[in-house]
């Protein structure tokens, strides 16, 4: 019987939820979920004396919580369709012609 839960295991959960809100489409929940995991693992690496990595945590956590807040004011000038993107070659809508 499980009769305490450790902070890895609470991360690792919460990682799980923002992935299936991720595969839902629900963006803005899953960055909240990661972000709140991010805070679990910062929490994780300080008591297990890991502060190079409670450091590094905390720095991906600060650059995703400002991408948040550009898709959030709508100034991140990105999307996900393929119209959009007719100039690029990364993206291929019919086989190339050799």
């Amino acid at each position: 019987m499980l009769s305490t839960i450790s902070f890895a295991s609470i991360g690792g959960l919460m990682l799980i939820i923002g992935a299936y809100f991720t595969y839902r489409g629900e963006i803005f929940k899953s960055v909240g979920i990661y972000f709140i995991a991010d805070i679990i693992w910062i929490i994780l690496g300080i008591q297990s004396g890991d502060y190079l990595g409670a450091g590094m945590i905390l720095f991906g956590a600060v650059l995703g919580f400002l991408a948040f807040l550009k898709m959030n004011n709508g100034t991140f000038n990105k999307t996900l369709h393929k119209d959009t993107h007719k100039n690029t070659t990364l993206i291929y809508t019919s086989k190339p012609k050799y």
